[in-house]
Parts: structure tokens; C-alpha cells; sequence
């Protein structure tokens, strides 16, 4: 699902194992296709190319955060499982990326509490729809440390669109000034670590 240019979907592949690759967008999956020829699809996340009962495992990694019908992409996901299948995917991203840095003291009050990745929302969804927790993991976004400098062009460029509707322009002006006031302007503050969630399909 959501297979964007296909990083994750080229590192799957192997042989033995049938690995497909969706998304929505022309532009990443002509990027996708070169990495995974003739794997990847042009389809909805919420209505995939698959019939019933059709794979054993559904990799969601940076969609959820993204769209707000993560209810409907995590159902299609339980749609396509075998029993027993596996649906993995990244949830909490924004609270990731917050580690506690001087930039996300700045940051913290303008984020939303209402992300639709949130874990305890995604875990709800799937038991709806017979998908159990199972154990998941985390990995680290190494070399993704945030730098004030880089944070106010991101801020201004729209990048934080799941948590921040930078539709005041005065407040991201303030934002702005507030990180550009922060010492070490260039120099990384820890790498987030994200969560990546497991849910089972009942047999």
C-alpha cells in the first residue's frame, strides 16, 4: 500500500516471494517502477487490485500519517489478509519526531492531538476488523536529526501539513523567529525513533 517510490517494496523483493507494490500517484510509481519493474500498480490504497483473502502480509510504512481515511486503508488491509496475514505498518510519526529538543519545545504546542496515525486509534481500527496486535518494533531514522535552520524551511515549505496548517501566516512568522533564535542553527538534534506496529489476522 501507498508504495511511493518504492524503497521499502525493492528491499522485499527476493526470490520465492511474490511482493506488489500500489499507490496513487503516477509520479512516484514511475520512480517505484524502475526499482521494482513490473511489481508495482497504479490503485487506492482503500480499494487494491486483490481479491478477498489474497496475501499473507500488508506493508502501510508512511501512509497513515498522510490521509485522513486511515480507517478505511487499515479495513482494505484486513479485506486482502489471509488468515493468519500480517499488516505492518509505521504509526505515531509526529510523536517520533519529537525528542525532547529545543526545537520541539518551540514546536510541541502547535501539534495536533489529532494525528490519524495515532496507535491506540490504528489498534482500534483493526480489531474492527479482525486484526489483532501483535508484537511490532522500532527503528531509528538515522541522519533524520532536525537543525533549527532546516526546521524553519520545512515550517515555511508546508512539510509539517499532518500537524501544522501554517495557515496563520503570523504564527508561522513567530514559529519561525523563535527557531532562528535557537543556538547551534546547523547542528542535528537526536534522530526520531519510530514505531512500527503488527497486527494478525484471526484465522
Amino acid at each position: 500500500m501507498a508504495c511511493g517510490t518504492g524503497l521499502v517494496t525493492e528491499r522485499l523483493v527476493r526470490p520465492g516471494l511474490r511482493v506488489h507494490g500500489a499507490d496513487a500517484a503516477h509520479a512516484m510509481l514511475r520512480v517505484a517502477a524502475g526499482r521494482a519493474p513490473g511489481r508495482v500498480v497504479r490503485a487506492d490504497a482503500r480499494r487494491l487490485p486483490l481479491p478477498a483473502a489474497a496475501v499473507d502480509a500488508v506493508s502501510a510504512v508512511w501512509l497513515l500519517h498522510l490521509v485522513p481515511f486511515a480507517p478505511d486503508v487499515v479495513a482494505e488491509a484486513a479485506r486482502v489478509l489471509r488468515p493468519g496475514g500480517v499488516l505492518v505498518a509505521t504509526v505515531d510519526k509526529d510523536t517520533a519526531h519529537d525528542v525532547g529538543s529545543d526545537i520541539d519545545a518551540i514546536l510541541r504546542p502547535h501539534r495536533s492531538a489529532a494525528a490519524s496515525d495515532r496507535a491506540d486509534l490504528i489498534t482500534l481500527h483493526a480489531e474492527a476488523h479482525g486484526l489483532v496486535p501483535a508484537p511490532g518494533t522500532h527503528f531509528r531514522g538515522h541522519g533524520q536529526g532536525a537543525t533549527p535552520r532546516d526546521t524553519v524551511r520545512r515550517l515555511r515549505a508546508g512539510y509539517f501539513a499532518s500537524w501544522f496548517t501554517g495557515d496563520d501566516p503570523a504564527t508561522t512568522d513567530e514559529l519561525a523567529a523563535a527557531l532562528a533564535a535557537l543556538p547551534d542553527q546547523d547542528r542535528p538534534r537526536d534522530d526520531p525513533r519510530y514505531r512500527l506496529a503488527c497486527f494478525a489476522r484471526r484465522g
